[in-house]
């Protein structure tokens, strides 16, 4: 067979595996093939296969011939056809078709004794053999830099995974990157871990100090400011999770070695329980607390729009807690049916999208941008509603100022949401318009430790790296987030209500305070004992006679009263509202929350 031809068909294996990008020599690991005459080989083989690993398995069924024995050449001859020799010239030897055809022609009772898959065609692929009845070798093709990107990425021995976790990375299967972040030294790592770790403890504090402020008075927060403590919770909840990845380090986003000569991975799909676990939590409540947010702004914009009073908004909680967490738990599920877990070693938590691109932008950007949205222009239509208010109540001063203040309080409190999550925004839409460039630089740096076939040509100087400070702003967003809320808790009141909590609580004496409870108690059922006895003794039968009421001309004809009826109540129209369930002025809706 030609030269060119054998080209063609190296270029055709090439074509069918989604992997290589350059074609170099790495040495052999397959124990079976060590005690050949030569040490490196090269992929793919002449039967398709990809890597060692599956050139190996692919051997398992030759293995009778060779323990066997049955040619003297078996055991070279499917050494060179599954592990092919490369040497250091860049050229692979492949055996010739002599050689192919003795070693079939002495095993071939033994290969239909031990049903052996012996290709047919095997022998008509190689070349004939030389004339001192050598193999002839082949120069690996030249494989231009257009062609070098169609082929992908091709999985190294060290970043194999256990089959049937559902592990992926850059497009092979049962592989994961490496627990060593693959862009930032281990002293980057380090500070950003303890960053990390000291942005979650205060927002972890800020978070429950607005949490506690609301259990310390449940009823000064009613709608619609009553969303901003769900969210807080939702916060202090993302804190925590990030405080525990920062205790963890890297135990519950990585994974030890799939095989000896591996490298311990990252955690993809349904690795680890643990992994999975910190993903739901981190997921469901980062969500939670975006869409309790939207329904921050919804609130506020029916107090200012509509005018709804605080009973009638407060009417429509089932509703706004429905979509709270009905719609992250979905999400939620949506995104473990799909096993889309992924671990973090920065940060040692486990969130979504952080190799998955197509993950990224439906699960993590197109929420962030709905709300944003959503929430910008629902907070934008309640302040000219207040605006138009305020121009009305020009007259009346008083109320005129609690409204401007008001306003201040909110526009800050939207900017203090706002601005961090339009920068988180920014950086995930970044860092997902420049991951694949810090993949191919990262594929260029460690093809040769990693033995990968790929792009390793030392032409290409420029190449684009990210920089530590992206993903720390990213991650500094992602918790300065919750803060905002003490904003809106920090006031006098709440310095006077901690004040009277611990005052009181200090006072008091545990043995006296458990005498004033049974002391109560006591008088409290003496008393109900004395009025159910009063009731028996002045029991009249007659007083429970009915009375039939005459519907026609409303007259009575039963036993006429004793006791003139009850004055009618006079009702005013804000308290007709109100039973009703009705919307009253803004007015008596921003009093209290001022």
């Amino acid at each position: 067979m030609p030269g060119p031809l054998w080209v063609c068909l190296a270029l055709m294996w090439v074509g069918s595996c989604h992997a290589h990008s350059l074609f170099t020599c790495e040495p052999i690991r397959v124990h079976r093939c060590l005690e050949t005459s030569y040490n490196m080989t090269f992929f793919p083989n002449m039967m398709g296969h990809y890597d060692q690993d599956i050139a190996y398995n692919r051997m398992q069924p030759f293995m009778p011939l060779i323990n066997l024995k049955c040619s003297p050449d078996v055991h070279h001859f499917l050494c060179q056809v599954f592990i092919p020799a490369c040497t250091e010239e860049n050229k692979v030897i492949h055996p010739c078709r002599e050689q192919c055809n003795a070693v079939r022609s002495d095993c071939e009772k033994n290969i239909h004794t031990f049903d052996v898959p012996w290709p047919p065609e095997m022998c008509e692929k190689l070349d004939p053999c030389s004339v001192h009845g050598s193999p002839v070798p082949l120069t690996t093709p030249a494989i231009s830099s257009s062609a070098k990107r169609e082929l992908g990425f091709w999985c190294p021995l060290q970043l194999k995974t256990k089959p049937g976790h559902g592990s992926s990375f850059l497009g092979a299967q049962d592989c994961a990157p490496p627990c060593s972040n693959m862009y930032f030294k281990p002293h980057d790592i380090e500070f950003a871990k303890s960053f990390i770790g000291v942005c979650s403890i205060i927002c972890l504090g800020a978070t429950l100090f607005t949490f506690l402020t609301f259990l310390i008075d449940v009823k000064r927060f009613r709608y619609p400011e009553r969303p901003i403590i769900f969210y807080a919770v939702c916060y202090s909840f993302v804190s925590l999770i990030y405080f525990i990845g920062f205790l963890l380090g890297n135990n519950a986003a990585c994974i030890k070695a799939a095989n000896p000569a591996g490298v311990d991975t990252v955690v993809l799909g349904s690795q680890s329980k643990g992994c999975t676990l910190l993903f739901m939590l981190l997921y469901f409540f980062s969500i939670a607390g975006i869409v309790w947010w939207v329904i921050l702004t919804i609130t506020w914009f029916l107090a200012a729009g509509p005018k709804w009073s605080c009973e009638a908004i407060e009417k429509k909680a089932v509703w706004f807690h429905s979509a709270a967490w009905g719609i992250p738990g979905a999400l939620t599920v949506m995104l473990l049916a799909l096993n889309k877990v992924e671990g973090d070693n920065i940060s040692g938590v486990c969130f979504v999208g952080l190799y998955d691109l197509d993950a990224l932008r439906y699960f993590v950007l197109a929420p962030l941008c709905v709300g944003v949205i959503v929430g910008l222009f629902l907070i934008l239509a309640g302040i000219v509603s207040l605006n138009h208010v305020r121009q009305v109540i020009q007259h009346d001063e008083r109320n005129q100022e609690k409204l401007k203040k008001f306003m201040i309080r909110i526009g800050v409190f939207s900017c203090l949401y706002l601005v961090p999550l339009v920068t988180l925004l920014a950086c995930y839409t970044y860092e997902q318009s420049h991951r694949s460039s810090w993949e191919n630089t990262w594929i260029n740096d460690r093809c040769q430790e990693y033995s990968i076939p790929s792009s390793c040509n030392g032409g290409t100087t420029d190449h684009e790296r990210p920089d530590l400070s992206l993903f720390l702003v990213k991650y500094l967003m992602t918790l300065v987030v919750g803060i905002s809320a003490v904003f809106w808790v920090s006031s006098k009141k709440t310095c006077s209500e901690w004040a009277y909590f611990f005052n009181r609580t200090r006072n008091k004496d545990p043995i006296s305070e458990s005498r004033r409870v049974l002391q109560e108690s006591c008088e409290f059922f003496l008393k109900h004992n004395n009025r159910v006895q009063h009731k028996k003794k002045h029991y009249k039968p007659s007083s429970h006679k009915l009375k039939v009421i005459s519907k026609s001309m409303g007259t009575s004809t039963g036993v006429t009263p004793t006791s003139p009826p009850p004055p009618k109540k006079s009702l005013n129209l804000h308290d007709t509202l109100q039973s009703t369930g009705q919307s009253v002025p803004l007015r008596s809706t921003l009093g209290r929350s001022i």
